[in-house]
């Protein structure tokens, strides 16, 4: 662990904590953004450099979740990836992290965790949902409730039954979790606390929330994959690879940076590189982020 990969933000009474997995990963922006060019990222340099973009015009991004601390619950929101799995992607596969590790020392170790949100069940989001034990998957966090939502459950069970290629992280992350009997079926508004709750913000998979807090008079958004890297507030059309419904997708982000726009709520992203949290501001027909 390191020092910069544990931030914490207070949204009145509501604690948030950053633990990182993947910190500072740098790639292509096509990666992300099927038609993006490093032109693309230059062409907004003035914003996101440093912090989001390399001055050749990659991009900078991290892979994190976040412990929400309200009312006297903990909840983990997102597990990212995980160790000693096997993955699509080898920078994936075979990790030897310190996540668990790290979340104790911030102050709160895996059995004191009651509540998992997934904000949706792609594998980086996932993963520390469990870890190997002699051989097997266990949950991590064992006297915790695990929220998913039932439609990205069935979607990603429907599409193992199927054979489809690269379904581990079902196997591995998710079925252990439901066969321990620990998974609750939530909605897309469901709350958490009084301070804590689910926003939906479908597109980029079929179940996927938000997760937005308010406490003593202030506000801030954890905001999943509604949006990976902060160009997309510049260019919000522009494809992502990895959104399921690609003009749903399109149309949530936008609907998302309108909600949150020029107002003073904390913008708390899940694949922002540091610092991760700042306000999204109009500019011109789109937006920027101006960090915190």
């Amino acid at each position: 662990m390191s020092v910069e990969t544990i931030r914490r933000w207070k949204i009145g009474d509501v604690e948030v904590i950053r633990i990182v997995e993947l910190y500072d990963f740098q790639d292509d922006i096509w990666v992300l953004l099927k038609d993006a060019t490093p032109e693309v990222m230059l062409r907004h340099k003035d914003w996101l450099q440093p912090q989001f973009s390399t001055p050749d015009g990659r991009m900078r991004m991290n892979f994190q979740a976040f412990l929400v601390v309200s009312q006297g619950r903990r909840i983990m929101v997102d597990t990212c990836i995980g160790n000693d799995r096997q993955r699509e992607y080898d920078v994936f596969s075979n990790l030897s992290g310190t996540f668990l590790e790290d979340l104790a020392a911030a102050g709160y170790p895996r059995g004191t965790i009651d509540t998992v949100l997934c904000t949706h069940l792609h594998l980086d989001h996932c993963g520390w949902n469990t870890h190997k034990v002699d051989g097997k998957w266990v949950p991590s966090f064992p006297n915790a409730r695990y929220l998913f939502a039932k439609s990205e459950v069935d979607f990603w069970q429907k599409k193992k039954a199927a054979g489809e290629a690269h379904m581990e992280h079902v196997v591995d992350a998710i079925d252990p979790i439901l066969d321990a009997g620990l998974a609750d079926y939530v909605g897309p508004d469901h709350k958490i606390t009084d301070e804590v709750w689910l926003i939906p913000t479908p597109g980029h998979t079929v179940g996927h929330v938000s997760v937005h807090i308010a406490s003593q008079g202030q506000e801030a958004v954890i905001t999943g994959d509604v949006v990976h890297h902060p160009v997309q507030l510049a260019e919000p059309d522009w494809v992502n690879n990895f959104d399921f419904d690609i003009e749903k997708g399109a149309a949530t982000r936008k609907a998302f940076f309108d909600r949150y726009a020029d107002k003073d709520a904390l913008v708390i992203a899940s694949h922002f590189f540091d610092p991760s949290a700042g306000h999204i501001v109009k500019d011109g027909e789109a937006w920027k982020f101006e960090v915190d």
